[in-house]
């Protein structure tokens, strides 16, 4: 195999694949990514098994070819090189040279038979998004993934197909993130998918702002075809617990607040916290916030910030983090939280079709 390739456009491809590249530890041909040619262009695919990323670009060939290469040594060499033209032959042993003006690389690879089979193809449905709205959508509810492998369901986002609409959730059982978004299908495209957190991370990295991506639903895979990139992951399998029932049908309070002045005033206070002693407590009275801290052996913190609110007076204990991790998400200046009391379920909403359920915490 033999060919030459603009730097710079050799270099976007090999880091758009990487990422999926475990570290020390794996089959060594998993460190490697799998380079073929292909009509004027090169094929180069990443796997880890679990998901695999494929990236097409433009070469001029002279003999062609495939081979797989070390993708983290080889990225390293393309970076460090000067822009312009790079010439790579690989001969019969998977043995690459890599030269450009003044420099040259022997890097040594593996045969195409050692790398495992990639899933390609389309699925039985496909969805077409903008990539800036799916990657907003993955934005504003991704950090409520449950880390807790023991309940694999809520390892990943639940992406549903129904009434035109997709509809994302995620949640750890201690709080749930939803959003919602207007698109076209057909009925009979309507599914529910699973997606792993890994595979949320690589398209959230992937997904621009402008143009759309597809979507190819399988049974047990789906399909992300950005542009000349396109990612496949294998989905959770399992049936995702019925979020809707957590999400309070009705609140008596409700509370608007600035959310840069509230994101502000959580960071602020929650300085004294600590990983053992973690709770904050909220409490509204008539058009005000007061936020408080009272860490045992460190410290104690309290702000107060101006808030539109005419009801009952209510003290609620909430994990800071859990409060301040969807106001870093959203974009609205406005949020509207709903409560009943100190001891159910609030609700946190904004002016776009999202809402926030968080569980109070119960201190002794």
């Amino acid at each position: 195999m033999k060919f030459s390739i603009v730097r710079s456009k050799f270099l976007d491809g090999l880091q758009r694949i990487q990422n999926v590249v475990s570290g020390k530890g794996t089959l060594q041909i998993l460190q490697n990514a799998m380079i073929q040619t292909e009509d004027n262009r090169l094929c180069m695919t990443t796997t880890d098994l679990d998901i695999s990323e494929r990236c097409y670009v433009e070469c001029d060939i002279e003999e062609p070819g495939s081979t797989t290469l070390p993708i983290r040594r080889l990225t390293s060499i393309i970076r460090e090189l000067d822009e312009g033209k790079i010439m790579i032959e690989v001969n019969e042993d998977d043995v690459a040279t890599v030269q450009a003006g003044s420099s040259y690389f022997k890097i040594i690879g593996m045969s195409v038979r050692d790398f495992p089979p990639v899933p390609v193809g389309e699925g039985k449905f496909c969805y077409r998004i903008d990539q800036g709205v799916l990657r907003e959508m993955l934005r504003k509810t991704s950090y409520a993934i449950s880390q807790d492998e023991t309940r694999r369901v809520l390892n990943g986002v639940l992406m549903a197909f129904k009434d035109n609409k997709l509809t994302m959730v995620a949640t750890d059982g201690r709080r749930l993130a939803l959003v919602e978004h207007e698109i076209e299908f057909p009925p009979e495209a309507e599914a529910e998918l699973i997606l792993p957190n890994k595979a949320v991370c690589e398209l959230m990295r992937l997904l621009g702002n402008e143009g759309d991506l597809k979507v190819y639903a399988q049974k047990n895979q789906a399909i992300f075809e950005i542009g000349t990139t396109m990612v496949t992951s294998k989905l959770i399998d399992g049936v995702y617990p019925n979020y809707r029932q957590v999400i309070p049908s009705s609140c008596d309070e409700r509370v608007v607040i600035e959310r840069d002045a509230l994101l502000a005033a959580l960071r602020r206070v929650s300085v004294v916290t600590t990983d053992k002693s973690n709770a904050m407590r909220l409490t509204f009275s008539a058009n005000q916030l007061t936020i408080s801290i009272n860490t045992p052996d460190v410290g104690e913190g309290r702000d107060t910030l101006p808030v539109k609110y005419a009801g009952k007076e209510i003290s609620i204990i909430f994990n800071p983090e859990y409060v301040m991790d969807p106001l870093k998400n959203i974009d609205e200046d406005e949020v509207f939280l709903e409560m009943n009391d100190g001891h159910s379920p609030a609700l946190l909403k904004c002016n776009v079709p999202f809402l926030y359920v968080l569980m109070p915490l119960r201190i002794s």
